[in-house]
């Protein structure tokens, strides 16, 4: 039990470094990009957001809903990207909170710079006059439909995932399948590391 509650700490902790590394910089790299857009580029800028954040949460409540079983036959029969969706599924906690939790946040503090920057152009292009009333309303709509959007979309995402999780984490398997063989990046064996280290404390007690 006290194990558990340790690697839970140390998780969260991390988890909080890399939310706070990630947001730090794609928070200064939006307000570069953003600085002197117009509004239809701002718009844009937000539409992408939320489907980067609405991809993100698929994988997120689809790693939760998927079972292992179909990846570990899969994987059995040598089926390219089975192995990492056995992983993704094995450590859903963990994938869902990267995925529902970091990104996230992070495409929430991303929106709201973008929301922030098309109030200021809708602002300029039509408050000649009233200036402080139309700022305030201006700002009241964009947030609300930024919230609202996401919301919908989100909503829409997790009935998808649920119905379709086998189909998704499969298919993200076979994108870290395609980074590892193709790019030459060794994902599953960076993984298979942590696996192996768990194992082996496992053996020592």
């Amino acid at each position: 039990m006290k194990n558990e509650i340790m690697k839970s700490l140390k998780w969260a902790f991390s988890i909080a470094v890399i939310t706070l590394v990630l947001a730090a910089i794609f928070s200064i790299i939006s307000t570069a990009v953003l600085n002197g857009v117009g509004v239809f580029s701002g718009i844009l800028v937000v539409l992408v957001i939320i489907f980067i954040h609405l991809l993100f949460d698929i994988i997120g409540v689809a790693a939760t809903a998927a079972s292992e079983v179909p990846f570990h036959a899969m994987a059995s029969k040598k089926v390219r990207g089975a192995k990492y969706a056995v992983w993704l599924t094995k450590n859903a906690d963990r994938v869902s909170s990267f995925c529902n939790d970091v990104i996230g946040d992070i495409c929430g503090i991303i929106s709201g710079t973008a929301a922030a920057v098309v109030v200021v152009e809708l602002v300029a292009l039509f408050a000649k006059e009233n200036g402080g009333l139309m700022d305030y309303v201006m700002s009241v709509l964009v947030t609300s439909l930024v919230a609202a959007l996401t919301v919908y979309v989100k909503a829409l995402g997790k009935t998808y995932a649920i119905n379709y999780s086998v189909q998704i984490m499969y298919q993200v398997g076979y994108l870290f399948y395609f980074a590892e063989h193709r790019l030459h990046i060794p994902i599953l064996r960076i993984l298979d590391k942590k696996t192996d280290g768990k194992a082996r404390k496992r053996k020592g007690k």
